[in-house]
C-alpha cells in the first residue's frame, strides 16, 4: 500500500488487532486507530490514536474520514450467558454502523473479520470451505449467530456506495500480544503456573497465530477478492496435543491423567457459575465442551491460494506464546506476579462496579 493511502482499524486493544497493527506498521503504514480510551500497548508505536466506539455512527465518521481501507475488527467475543443484548448490539449494530460510515466517508475498501464460527459444522469431519451465505439461525450461542448474521449484512453491502468488502474468518487464535487474556491464553497461563496438571481425552480445535492472521488480513486488503470470503485458520489439533505443546515447550512432560468427557459435562455448570461471580475468563462451559467435540476441520486453500497464506505450527505459536507471557507478565509462579494479578483483577471488578 503506497504512503499516500490511509488505514484505519477498529479493535486494536483485542489479540488479532494489536497483532494486525505491528502488522501494517512494519509493512510501512502509520495505522489510525479507533479506541474507546487510551492505554499503554500502543506507547511508541508509529499510529494515529481516535476516540470512539463502533456503537457510536458519529465517532465513526469522525474516525474514517480520508480514509481508503478500513479493518474492523472490533467485536464482542463472550462465551458467558447473560450477554446477549450487549453481544448483538457490538457486533450487529457496531457493524452496520461500521458500513455506514465507510460510505458516508467514501472509504474504498472494508475488510471484515469474521469467524469460523459462522460455520455450521459439517458431519464426519468433512473440510470445511467458504460459504457464499451465512444463516445465524441454523447456528448456536448469541456470539456466532450474531457474527454469522454481521457476515451476511458485509457481504451484501459489497459493491454499495463504490465500497468494496472482503471477509476474513480466523479459526481460535494463539500466539503473543494477548493483552486481555483469551480463553485459550488463560489455559496456557495456567498451565506454565503449574495449575493445569491435568488432559482431555476428547475434543479439540482448530489453532491460528495472530501473526499469521494479521498477516492474511492485510493480504486481503489488497489481493483479496470483493464480496468473498477467506478462513485464515491453521491446522485441526486435540486438546491433549495442545497440552502437550505446552509441555513441550516448557521442557515438561505431559500430563498422565486424562478426564473425559462425562466428567467434565458434569462439572461445567459449576465452572460456569465460578467465571460468573469471579467476573474471570471462562476456559470451560457446556457451549465450549460443545465447539470441542465438533467438526474443526477448516480449510485454508482458498487464503493459501490468494492471499499468500502459509500458517506457522501450533507448536512454534504455543512456543512464542509462552515466551511473550512470561517476558511481559514474569513467571506465574512468583509471589510478587501473583500479588500483582489478585491486585489488578480487583481493581478491575470495582472499576466495574
Amino acid at each position: 500500500m503506497s504512503e499516500n493511502k490511509i488505514s484505519v482499524m477498529t479493535g486494536a486493544t483485542g489479540h488479532v488487532g494489536y497483532a494486525l497493527l505491528l502488522e501494517l506498521i512494519n509493512s510501512g503504514e502509520k495505522p489510525r486507530i479507533l479506541i474507546r480510551k487510551d492505554i499503554n500497548i500502543f506507547d511508541g508505536l508509529n499510529c494515529e490514536r481516535v476516540y470512539g466506539d463502533v456503537t457510536n455512527l458519529d465517532s465513526l465518521i469522525k474516525a474514517f474520514e480520508g480514509a481508503d481501507v478500513v479493518y474492523h475488527l472490533a467485536g464482542m467475543i463472550e462465551i458467558k450467558a447473560g450477554y446477549e443484548d450487549a453481544i448483538y448490539n457490538v457486533n450487529v449494530k457496531g457493524t452496520k454502523n461500521v458500513v455506514e460510515a465507510c460510505k458516508k466517508c467514501g472509504v474504498k475498501k472494508l475488510v471484515y473479520m469474521s469467524s469460523v464460527d459462522t460455520y455450521p459444522p459439517l458431519p464426519d469431519n468433512q473440510l470445511m470451505t467458504e460459504l457464499d451465505h451465512y444463516d445465524p439461525s441454523i447456528l448456536e450461542g448469541a456470539y456466532a449467530k450474531t457474527k454469522a448474521e454481521a457476515t451476511q449484512y458485509v457481504l451484501d453491502c459489497n459493491g454499495t456506495d463504490g465500497l468494496e468488502t472482503v471477509v476474513v474468518q480466523p479459526s481460535a487464535c494463539i500466539g503473543p500480544y494477548d493483552y486481555k487474556v483469551s480463553s485459550v491464553g488463560e489455559m496456557v497461563r495456567m498451565y506454565i503456573a503449574g495449575k493445569f496438571p491435568i488432559s482431555m481425552g476428547f475434543g479439540g480445535y482448530n489453532f491460528v497465530d495472530v501473526r499469521d492472521v494479521a498477516h492474511g488480513t492485510r493480504m486481503a486488503a489488497t489481493n483479496g477478492r470483493p464480496g468473498e470470503c477467506y478462513i485464515l485458520c491453521g491446522d485441526a489439533m486435540s486438546v491433549d496435543d495442545f497440552i502437550k505443546a505446552m509441555a513441550a515447550s516448557e521442557h515438561k512432560k505431559p500430563p498422565k491423567i486424562k478426564l473425559g468427557k462425562g466428567f467434565i459435562d458434569a462439572v461445567a455448570p459449576i465452572m460456569e457459575a465460578y467465571y460468573k461471580a469471579t467476573d474471570t475468563t471462562p476456559l470451560l462451559t457446556r457451549y465450549s465442551i460443545r465447539k470441542l467435540v465438533s467438526n474443526c476441520n477448516f480449510s485454508y486453500a482458498k487464503a493459501q491460494r490468494d492471499l499468500d497464506y502459509h500458517p506457522m505450527t501450533v507448536e512454534k505459536s504455543v512456543t512464542d506464546m509462552i515466551k511473550w507471557i512470561r517476558d511481559n507478565e514474569g513467571d506465574p509462579k512468583d509471589p510478587e506476579v501473583k500479588r500483582k494479578k489478585k491486585a489488578a483483577k480487583k481493581a478491575a471488578k470495582a472499576k466495574k462496579k
